[in-house]
């Protein structure tokens, strides 16, 4: 990890940007569709952090991608995905679901209830390299009070993104229970749902997030809690 000087940025959740319809509210850490605010592009590796909640029987129509890899986590309902790589089927809580999308991608995600909303969170990372054929997969994942790793390029995980510095873990969290971030270049911290507490910055509530820089830290729940935290060991550029 390159040294550097240690920093914790808070970004609470009403602070976002927003896509708002008659079907989809869908919130951005970064900027993305029509949020675009230059000094908020990325954090490390990481570009897109959407909080999205989708109505019944609604969705994002087919769609491209190219040069991303894309990794989604349910956190209620259910989300079918169409892909022109002839991949098909319900995302649900506890599958974690990656798509590179390489040399490009055609896909759809909408709510695979008539019922019942879907919420979900849909990151974006770089890859390593450009232009590599697109590829998917999807895997169960049970989530404990320990950091879990969903989706990686540097270690074992339940599924893996094709960048070799980025690592993102899970983690579901009763009061009391408590869980240390990793020490990395860059770190980022995404309160999906409950209440926690980051040791120096402070309570953390749904939707908020820290964004650490050669730091690590401490966190307790406050409540029950699902926290994604993505560990990067480069950012943009390999700095």
């Amino acid at each position: 990890m390159a040294s550097g000087t240690s920093t914790v940025d808070i970004r609470r959740s009403a602070d976002r940007g927003a896509s708002t319809t008659d079907w989809l509210q869908s919130r951005h850490s970064f900027s993305f569709a029509d949020y675009y605010d230059p000094a908020n592009t990325h954090h490390g590796l990481l570009l897109v952090n959407n909080d999205d909640i989708v109505e019944p029987a609604a969705g994002f129509d087919t769609h491209p991608h190219r040069d991303m890899e894309i990794v989604t986590w349910v956190l209620s309902g259910q989300l079918a995905h169409e892909d022109s790589m002839g991949n098909s089927g319900v995302i649900y809580p506890g599958l974690a679901q990656r798509m590179s999308a390489g040399t490009g991608v055609q896909h759809s995600e909408k709510n695979g209830s008539d019922s019942e909303p879907v919420h979900f969170v849909q990151m974006w990372v770089l890859p390593d390299t450009a232009g590599v054929t697109p590829s998917y997969q999807q895997q169960e994942i049970e989530l404990t009070n320990t950091l879990t790793p969903i989706a990686s390029g540097a270690i074992d995980a339940a599924v893996t993104v094709g960048n070799r510095d980025a690592t993102l873990y899970g983690a579901r969290l009763q009061p009391g229970d408590s869980v240390t971030l990793p020490r990395a270049r860059f770190v980022h911290l995404f309160v999906a749902r409950g209440t926690v507490t980051l040791e120096g910055s402070g309570p953390l509530a749904e939707g908020d997030a820290a964004r650490l820089t050669d730091s690590g830290g401490r966190v307790t729940a406050d409540a029950d809690a699902e926290i994604l935290v993505w560990e990067m060991n480069a950012g943009l550029g390999g700095v």
